[in-house]
């Protein structure tokens, strides 16, 4: 079972109708499981998985 360590949140926009009616809908974030190099699963999002990638191949 995958630890959640992401602290990020979805983001609330509003659906809008051709009569412009606003109707508040929630977007949710790109989470995936992510092995980590100890072997430990954790729940990040994309964009965190794509920053560790970044900062591995850099070092």
């Amino acid at each position: 079972m995958a630890i959640n360590v992401s602290q990020r949140r979805g983001n609330v926009k509003n659906k809008r109708s051709h009569a412009l009616n606003a109707t508040k809908a929630w977007q949710k974030t790109n989470t995936q499981i992510y092995t980590n190099e100890d072997g430990t699963k954790v729940r990040l999002s994309v964009k965190e998985i794509r920053t560790i990638k970044k900062n591995e191949k850099a070092a």
